[in-house]
């Protein structure tokens, strides 16, 4: 089952019959859309453009695959064809890209005539995508906040919320500090992780008797394109 279907005693494209390379290919393109279909379900900010490269870049690494089988510069080709699949200029994310180097393994098996070996692998990734995709492993509890405090310069930020925060959060991280107006505030940046959704106006209301009344501001955390 995982063997080439190939004849391995002539590695030249002349010993892959039409049959093979019809055969390859139409197994190429329903794999890449078994992934395309499973990226989508796990995905629904998947974009159409992203769904029709993963459906044919199996094909089309197979065929480079192919033509270059059987050369002494195999090796150079093969990074050659890869470095051609390029990623969007729009970051990914970590589903997206995960789903691009499936498509890529599984046009390598096909190309190399390791069927088997290529059903499975889109089965087995597909598979664990789903199960990972419904359970809520890893998954944010909705409690992360980005909240960012302006107060005047002569006050020391150093420690100065970590009692309001002690008694609101179950985590708290200063991630930037900043001049503003001139250099006479400091804008504070924290992610923090709320005991309770529920008392975003009590931090808040607790803050502001500590800064003087300026600006709080509390946000839902960034979901940048970039995680992994």
């Amino acid at each position: 089952m995982f063997n080439s279907i190939f004849d391995n005693s002539t590695a030249a494209l002349t010993s892959i019959s039409d049959k093979q390379l019809l055969l390859c290919t139409a197994l190429s393109l329903v794999l890449g859309v078994v992934i395309a279909a499973v990226t989508r379900a796990t995905n629904k900010n998947t974009t159409k453009s992203m769904l029709t490269t993963l459906i044919l870049i199996p094909v089309i690494v197979q065929l480079v695959i192919m033509m270059v089988n059987g050369n002494l510069g195999v090796g150079v080709s093969v990074m050659g064809a890869f470095s051609l699949v390029r990623f969007r200029s729009v970051p990914g994310s970590g589903k997206e890209i995960v789903s691009i180097f499936s498509a890529m393994a599984i046009g390598l098996a096909t190309g190399t005539g390791y069927v088997g070996i290529a059903i499975a692998a889109a089965v087995v990734i597909s598979a664990v995508l789903l199960i990972l995709n419904l359970i809520s492993f890893g998954e944010d509890d909705g409690n992360s906040r980005q909240l960012k405090i302006i107060i005047p310069e002569d006050l020391d930020f150093n420690g100065v919320f970590d009692d309001v925060f002690e008694k609101y959060t179950r985590r708290a991280e200063l991630e930037k500090v900043k001049t503003t107006n001139m250099g006479s505030l400091f804008e504070l940046s924290y992610h923090i992780v709320l005991k309770s959704v529920g008392e975003e106006k009590k931090l808040i209301d607790d803050i502001r008797c500590r800064n003087g009344n300026l600006t709080v501001t509390v946000s839902l955390c960034e979901r940048t394109n970039m995680e992994l």
